[in-house]
C-alpha cells in the first residue's frame, strides 16, 4: 500500500511542474541566455555614438597637443631654412679671405638664406671640399641654403657671365673686358658712359671713370649693359660709404685721390703716398705750390700708357689732367680704385714727405723725400735702374 502511494506522488509532482508557467517544455533554460539579456536597439545605438564621440575628442586632443606643444618643441631642434626656390634678386659680394662663417652671415644679412647653420650644414653635406671664390654672385632672396651654396660653387653650370676686373683699370679697359665676357657690343657701354648722371654720379663727372669697381663679377645671361654698370657703380658707392663718405661730391674727390694713389704706388705704400698727396694739397705747401706733379695723371690726359713724358707736355695747361701745370687735383679719377686705395685716401698716413718715386719697378721699392734736392737723388736712382733694365720703364 505504501508502494502504491509513492508512485502516485511522482506522477502528481511531474504533472504539476509542467502546468506552472515558465517550467513547461517551451520555457526551459535550454534557450541561449544572451538573447534574453540583449538590450533594445535604441540603447545599443546610443552607446555607439558615445564611443565615437569619445574617440573624436581624444583625436582632437592629440592634434591640439601636437600642434601647440610637440611641433614647436621639435622645431627648436630643426635648422631654420627657406623652402626655396627664392624670389627677387640679391647681389652678394665675397671678399678675398672671407671664411665660410662670414659668407653665411652675409647671406643671412642680405636675406638670401634663413640661417648660417643651414649654410654650414649644406657645406658639410654637399660642399665636397670646394671653396667659394671671391667675387660677386647674383642670387635670389629666400633661397634654400643648399641651393644657394650650389649656385656659388658651380660657376660653370650657373647661368652667368663671368668677368674679372683688375684694380685701377681705365674705363675703356673695363668696357673691353665686359664686352668680351658678355658678348655685348662695347659701343653700348660707351654710349651709357656719356650720361653718367643716370647712374647717380655728380654733375662734374665727365664719364664713369673711377666708378667701375674692380672685382670678380657674375652677371645674369640676360643682363643688359645698364644693369651691369649699375651693379659696378653700386659696389663703388658701397666701398665709399663703408669708408664713411656719403656726400656725392666728396665721394668723387676721394675716388680721384684713390685712383692716383693706386697708379703711383704699390699696396704697401698706399698710406704714405696718400699722406704725401695731402701734404701737397695743403694750403701751407710751399714746397710744390699745390702741384701734385704726377706722371700718371698727365699720361691719362694724353690717353697714353707710358710715363715717358716730355717737358713740353708737362707744361701744357690745356691738359686738364696735367698736375705739373695745374695745381690741385685733376678734373676726375684716372682709373677705378679698389677698397684699400679708397680707405687710404680717406685716412692718409701722417708723413713729412712731399715727394715719392718707385726706384725699382720689379720689387716696387719706393723712396720718399721732403725736399726737391733729396727727391732728385731718388729720381737718379730710378733712372739708373731703368737704364739697367731696357724696356721696363717705357
Amino acid at each position: 500500500m505504501s508502494h502504491l502511494s509513492h508512485g502516485r506522488s511522482e506522477d502528481t509532482s511531474t504533472g504539476s511542474l509542467d502546468a506552472i508557467p515558465g517550467f513547461g517544455p517551451d520555457d526551459d533554460d535550454s534557450r541561449p541566455r544572451d538573447r534574453r539579456a540583449r538590450p533594445p536597439r535604441r540603447v545599443r545605438r546610443r552607446r555607439t555614438v558615445v564611443v565615437l564621440a569619445a574617440v573624436a575628442l581624444v583625436t582632437a586632443a592629440i592634434v591640439v597637443l601636437t600642434t601647440t606643444l610637440v611641433l614647436p618643441f621639435m622645431a627648436r631642434f630643426q635648422t631654420p631654412d627657406y623652402p626655396g626656390p627664392g624670389k627677387d634678386s640679391a647681389i652678394v659680394t665675397v671678399a678675398k679671405g672671407d671664411t665660410n662663417q662670414a659668407i653665411g652671415a652675409t647671406l643671412v644679412q642680405q636675406g638670401v638664406i634663413a640661417s648660417s647653420k643651414a649654410f654650414n650644414e649644406a657645406l658639410q653635406n654637399e660642399g665636397g671640399g670646394k671653396f667659394i671664390q671671391p667675387g660677386q654672385y647674383q642670387l635670389k632672396k629666400e633661397m634654400k641654403a643648399s641651393e644657394a651654396l650650389a649656385a656659388m660653387l658651380d660657376t660653370k653650370t650657373s647661368a652667368v657671365h663671368y668677368a674679372a676686373v683688375n684694380q685701377n683699370l681705365r674705363q675703356s679697359d673695363v668696357f673691353a673686358i665686359l664686352a668680351k665676357a658678355t658678348s655685348l657690343p662695347v659701343a653700348q657701354f660707351q654710349a651709357l658712359a656719356k650720361n653718367p648722371r643716370q647712374f647717380g654720379l655728380p654733375a662734374k663727372a665727365p664719364s664713369l671713370e673711377g666708378y667701375l669697381h674692380p672685382g670678380e663679377y657674375r652677371f645674369a645671361l640676360d643682363a643688359k649693359p645698364k644693369d651691369i654698370i649699375n651693379q659696378m657703380v653700386a659696389s663703388t658707392k658701397k666701398s665709399l660709404t663703408d669708408a664713411g663718405v656719403t656726400d656725392a661730391n666728396e665721394q668723387y674727390r676721394l675716388l680721384t685721390i684713390a685712383s692716383i694713389i693706386e697708379a703711383e704706388a704699390g699696396e704697401a705704400d698706399y698710406g704714405k703716398v696718400s699722406g704725401a698727396i695731402y701734404n701737397r694739397l695743403g694750403p701751407d705747401n710751399k714746397e710744390t705750390a699745390g702741384r701734385l706733379d704726377s706722371d700718371a695723371t698727365v699720361s691719362y690726359g694724353l690717353n697714353r700708357r707710358s710715363y715717358q713724358i716730355s717737358n713740353e707736355e708737362k707744361q701744357d695747361t690745356s691738359n686738364k689732367y696735367n698736375t705739373f701745370a695745374n695745381p690741385g687735383l685733376p678734373v676726375g679719377p684716372i682709373g677705378s680704385p679698389g677698397a684699400k686705395a679708397i680707405a687710404a685716401a680717406k685716412t692718409p698716413q701722417k708723413v713729412p714727405y712731399f715727394y715719392w718715386v718707385t726706384v725699382n719697378l720689379d720689387t716696387g721699392e719706393t723712396k720718399y723725400a721732403t725736399t726737391l734736392e733729396e727727391h732728385q737723388r731718388n729720381v737718379d736712382e730710378y733712372t739708373a735702374w731703368c737704364g739697367a733694365h731696357p724696356g721696363k720703364c717705357d
